[in-house]
C-alpha cells in the first residue's frame, strides 16, 4: 500500500490529577484612548502523568475589546518547565512564564474567550500557579482603569461563515463506535465521506478559506483528513510549527461543520514504535486543545509496515490512554499491518486483530487501498473483516499503489459501492494539486482562488466529487 512520497506515539498516562483555578483579571489595550474599565477571567486546568503534564488556560475578556495580549505567571515549584506550547508564543525565564498572543487570537471582543495551552515537565511537585497578569497588570478579579494607550490594530476581516443548513457535525454530533459501526449521537450507524490532504509540508497552500469552503459546500464533504507526516520534512523537523498548523486546520474544519481527522502520518520507517515518544508529545498537545470538540477523530498510525500486529498493538495501547486523558469520548483509529491492509499485503488477514484487539473502547481499525492495484481479494477481506471489526478507510486512491497512473473507474466504483453498502467511512487521497493521478485538483489550482465546479478537477477529482456530494444517509431516529 506504499505510495511514495505521499504517506508519510505515546506513554501510558497515569490517572492524572485534574485541577481548575478561576481567577479574575484585567485586560489591556482599550478600544480607544478613553479611560476604559477592563477585566477578564482565567481558568487553568491540568492533566498530569509521571513527571509530565498538560495545562490548558482559557482567558475570557470581561471588559472593552482588546488587542495583542501577553499573559504572565510564575510556577510555584522550581522544577516546573514548559516543554511545548500552542496557540501562543511561549517563553520561560526561571519560574516566570510568558505567553504572547498569535496574530489570529490577539483581538478579544467583550465576552470573548481564547484558549491556549502547553505540555510541561516537573521534577518535584506540580502545583498550579496562583497569580496571573495580563499585559503586565495583576489579575485581581476586579475592573481597573488603565492609562490611555494607542488604539489596537484593525480587526482582521471576518472569516467565511459556515455553510447554511445543517452540517454533518450538527446532525450527527459526538460519534462513537457501536458494534462494528460508527454511530452518531442517536446511536444510528453512519458513513462519513471526505478527502485527505497531501503532506502539509509540501501542499500547505492548498488548504485555505476558498478551498475548504469548496470542500464543505461544493463537494458537501463530511470529513477533512489532515495528513501530518512525521518524517519526510514533516513533524520531526519542527514539532511546534506542525502542531500549530494541524490545530488551525482542525479549527477550520470545525467552523465549516466537517469532522476533522488528525492523521499521524508515519510511513517510513514503518515501525510505529520508532515514533512513540513523538506521538506522545503530539497527541498530548492536540487532544488537550480539542478535547471540548465533538468532531475530532484521531488516526494514530497511518501505514505501519514491516512489523507484526503485536508491535502495532503495543504502540496503540500506549498512545490511546494519552488521548483518553484529555478526550475520553473521541473515536481513535489504529493502523493495521501491511500498510493498513489488514495484513493482506504482507500475507496475513484480519483474524490476528480479532484474536488480539487493542485494549480500548471506541476504537476503529484502518484499511487502505488503491483501486488499480488492490482488487477482488482485498475487497473479499474487507467484506469478511467488516462483520467482526469496526473499519474506516482513512486513505484510498482511484489509481495504483504509487498514487499515480490512470483512474480505474471500474474498480473504484466497486470499492465505493462496497463501502457504501457496509457503511464504512472513507477519505480519498488527495485534495491537492500534485501532478499525479490521485490528486483531485489540476496542477496549479492551488496558486489561484477558484476551487469550485469541475473545471479545476482531474478525472479522479471529478469522480470523487460526484460520489461525495450525493445525499448522505444520516438517520436521526
Amino acid at each position: 500500500m506504499k505510495h511514495p512520497p505521499s504517506r508519510p506515539r505515546r506513554l501510558l498516562v497515569a490517572a492524572g490529577a485534574v485541577g481548575a483555578l478561576t481567577l479574575g483579571a484585567l485586560a489591556a489595550l482599550p478600544a480607544s484612548n478613553a479611560m476604559a474599565a477592563t477585566g477578564c477571567s482565567v481558568t487553568y486546568t491540568t492533566n498530569s502523568w509521571s513527571n509530565g503534564f498538560t495545562a490548558n488556560v482559557t482567558v475570557t475578556n470581561l471588559g472593552d475589546a482588546i488587542g495583542n495580549w501577553t499573559l504572565g505567571f510564575s510556577f510555584p515549584d522550581s522544577g516546573q518547565r514548559v516543554t511545548q506550547g500552542w496557540s501562543a508564543t511561549w517563553s520561560q525565564s526561571g519560574n516566570a512564564v510568558t505567553a504572547r498572543s498569535e496574530s489570529w487570537n490577539g483581538n478579544l471582543a467583550t465576552g470573548a474567550s481564547t484558549s491556549i495551552g502547553f505540555n510541561g515537565s516537573f521534577t518535584g511537585s506540580n502545583p498550579s500557579p496562583t497569580a496571573f497578569t495580563l499585559n503586565g497588570v495583576p489579575c485581581t478579579g476586579s475592573t481597573t482603569t488603565p492609562p490611555p494607550t494607542t488604539p489596537p490594530p484593525t480587526s482582521p476581516p471576518p472569516t467565511t461563515p459556515p455553510p447554511t443548513g445543517q452540517t454533518p457535525v450538527q446532525i450527527n454530533g459526538q460519534l462513537r463506535v457501536c458494534g462494528v459501526n460508527l454511530c452518531n449521537q442517536y446511536g444510528r450507524p453512519i458513513q462519513l465521506r471526505g478527502m485527505s490532504t497531501h503532506g502539509i509540508q509540501w501542499f500547505d497552500n492548498c488548504y485555505n478559506n476558498a478551498s475548504l469552503d469548496a470542500l464543505a459546500t461544493d463537494w458537501r464533504a463530511d470529513l477533512f483528513r489532515i495528513a501530518m507526516y512525521v518524517q519526510e520534512q514533516g513533524y520531526e523537523t519542527d514539532p511546534a510549527r506542525f502542531t500549530n498548523r494541524v490545530n488551525t486546520l482542525v479549527e477550520e474544519a470545525t467552523r465549516r461543520g466537517m469532522y476533522a481527522m488528525i492523521d499521524f502520518h508515519l510511513l517510513t520507517p514503518g515501525d510505529p514504535m520508532f515514533n512513540l515518544e513523538r506521538a506522545k508529545t503530539f497527541f498530548a498537545a492536540v487532544s488537550a486543545r480539542h478535547a471540548s470538540k465533538n468532531n475530532v477523530i484521531y488516526e494514530i498510525a497511518n501505514e505501519p509496515n514491516g512489523v507484526s500486529w503485536s508491535t502495532i498493538k503495543n504502540y496503540a495501547d500506549q498512545v490511546i490512554p494519552v488521548i483518553r486523558a484529555n478526550d475520553p469520548d473521541a473515536v481513535v483509529i489504529v493502523g493495521t499491518r501491511g500498510w493498513s491492509s489488514l495484513g493482506v499485503s504482507e500475507g496475513a488477514n484480519h483474524t490476528e486483530i480479532v484474536n488480539n484487539p487493542v485494549n480500548a473502547s471506541n476504537v476503529m481499525y484502518a484499511f487502505h487501498f488503491y483501486a488499480a492495484s488492490h482488487r477482488d481479494n482485498y475487497r473479499a477481506e474487507v467484506e469478511r473483516a467488516a462483520a467482526r471489526l469496526p473499519l474506516f478507510v482513512t486513505e484510498f486512491g482511484t489509481v495504483d499503489y504509487t498514487g499515480d497512473g490512470g483512474v480505474d473507474l471500474a474498480s473504484s466504483t466497486q470499492w465505493l459501492d462496497l463501502l457504501d453498502r457496509l457503511k464504512i467511512g472513507y477519505a480519498n487521497w488527495t485534495f491537492s494539486d500534485k501532478a499525479e493521478g490521485s490528486a483531485a485538483l489540476r496542477p496549479g489550482t492551488c496558486n489561484g482562488s477558484n476551487y469550485t465546479g469541475t473545471s479545476v478537477l482531474t478525472p479522479s477529482g471529478v469522480f470523487m466529487r460526484e460520489r461525495i456530494r450525493t445525499p448522505d444517509n444520516f438517520p436521526t431516529s
